[in-house]
């Protein structure tokens, strides 16, 4: 196990390579001069010409590309061209409130997705399963930007349960949350149903059953959990897309965290700012799906990494 993770980690270093390129390539054709946003209108050219060569805007790219790899290996992620503050102190500044918003989500929405989908398998061609893939649907269906703005609507200015924005309480927490736990939620429903359906036809599963084991140990200890790990690999793929997925909801509940600042720092062509964020949601993408390799092994331990 130990020089399994080990491998992976060293296979990430080419991988985050490529990324940093795709990321580094992608940022620079965006339209618009960071230079002449930040000195403004009626700033004259020698006036832009020096904020471009003082943050070295100037240089060709591939120097740049190699100045800020250089960088960050340091740790040193350049300086916010809006706030001429490091960028890692502008995103820890923000870190914050986009994990206390995953969270809230993660807190109901993974448990509320496989318990709809497992009962569903279980009570499968019911008006239970009709009921629960009905509700699996319309998550999946409904827009989260549709989800935040009716939200807001109905329960904050009709009815005045929750705030309309910001992280205060914990009642302000509700509406995020939702809006992000609605997609994970649907979305292990389904998957929850399909592998516990296909776990239940398994050869295994009928032996215990002949040899007379109550249903409800058959269900629990044999099917489902063998089909936890199509389960477990979906919600870290959902984990990562609840990180990168923040932006609408930041917005939308204007609530100051990474998604935000990402908005707000392609709005203001921030390169550097951009370019750190971009970085950390790849970064945890690839962590997470370690992570889930990991739990493969304790979830079904016939799995063995050589």
């Amino acid at each position: 196990m130990g020089r399994y993770c080990a491998r992976r980690l060293l296979e990430t270093i080419p991988l985050m390579l490529v990324i940093s390129i795709f990321v580094f390539m992608f940022i620079h054709l965006l339209p618009g001069d960071p230079a002449q946003t930040l000195a403004g209108k009626e700033a004259t050219v020698e006036e832009v010409e020096a904020i471009r060569a003082e943050f070295g805007l100037d240089k060709p790219l591939i120097v740049q590309y190699f100045n800020y790899m250089k960088d960050l290996f340091r740790g040193d992620m350049g300086r916010s061209l809006k706030s001429n503050t490091p960028v890692s102190e502008l995103i820890w500044s923000r870190f914050q409130f986009t994990i206390q918003l995953v969270c809230a989500g993660l807190v109901w929405a993974p448990f509320a997705g496989i318990f709809i989908g497992v009962i569903c398998a279980i009570k499968r061609g019911t008006f239970v399963d009709l009921i629960g893939m009905l509700l699996a649907i319309c998550g999946l269906s409904a827009p989260g930007f549709w989800l935040g703005l009716m939200g807001i609507q109905y329960f904050s200015v009709h009815l005045g349960w929750f705030p309309v924005s910001g992280l205060d309480s914990w009642r302000s927490f509700i509406l995020p949350s939702i809006v992000m736990g609605t997609g994970i939620m649907a979305t292990l429903a389904r998957y929850s149903r399909s592998s516990m359906l296909e776990t239940l036809r398994e050869d295994y599963v009928r032996t215990a059953r002949a040899k007379g084991q109550r249903e409800a140990i058959v269900m629990f200890r044999h099917a489902f959990k063998n089909s936890l790990i199509q389960v477990v690999t979906i919600l870290g793929l959902q984990i990562g897309g609840l990180l990168s997925g923040s932006v609408i909801t930041e917005t939308i509940f204007s609530i100051p965290g990474m998604g935000r600042l990402l908005v707000d720092s392609i709005a203001f062509r921030d390169y550097p700012a951009i370019q750190g964020l971009l970085m950390i949601f790849a970064m945890q993408y690839v962590l997470i799906n370690l992570v889930v390799d990991m739990l493969y092994g304790v979830i079904n331990p016939k799995i063995r990494y050589d």
